[in-house]
């Protein structure tokens, strides 16, 4: 086992924690705003091939998050977009993120069923 890639992988996985923790924290944003910023966020460093440079540095660290499906959304549209033109921008993200998709719906439901949520004090 490559304890450096763990170390690397815990260092970046926390940085991404530790700063939607401070946006919860700090500002009046909500969490889904929030995930939604983090996706966002993912998108545009995989659409600009910077978020490849964050996946050889800490593997999972950058693959787990939120960012890291944010870029499965892009690198999935640009490589349809190559194979299907303007319809694969559309299809490319959600074929590539399918069974992450699928599993987030699926958790999610399952959560739902054992948890109460709380709205956020404004």
């Amino acid at each position: 086992m490559d304890w450096t890639m763990v170390l690397k992988a815990f260092i970046l996985g926390g940085i991404i924690c530790v700063i939607g923790q401070i946006l919860i924290d700090k500002t009046k944003l909500t969490p889904a705003r929030i995930l939604v910023a983090f996706v966002t966020t993912g998108v545009i460093l995989g659409g600009l091939g910077w978020y490849k440079h964050l996946i050889n540095w800490a593997g999972c660290g950058a693959t787990v998050p939120l960012t890291g499906f944010g870029n499965l959304l892009a690198k999935g549209a640009i490589e349809d977009v190559k194979s299907s033109g303007l319809l694969g921008a559309f299809l490319g993200g959600t074929k590539a993120a399918a069974g992450g998709i699928s599993a987030a719906i699926f958790f999610g439901y399952i959560a739902s069923l054992i948890s109460k949520p709380k709205i956020k004090k404004q």
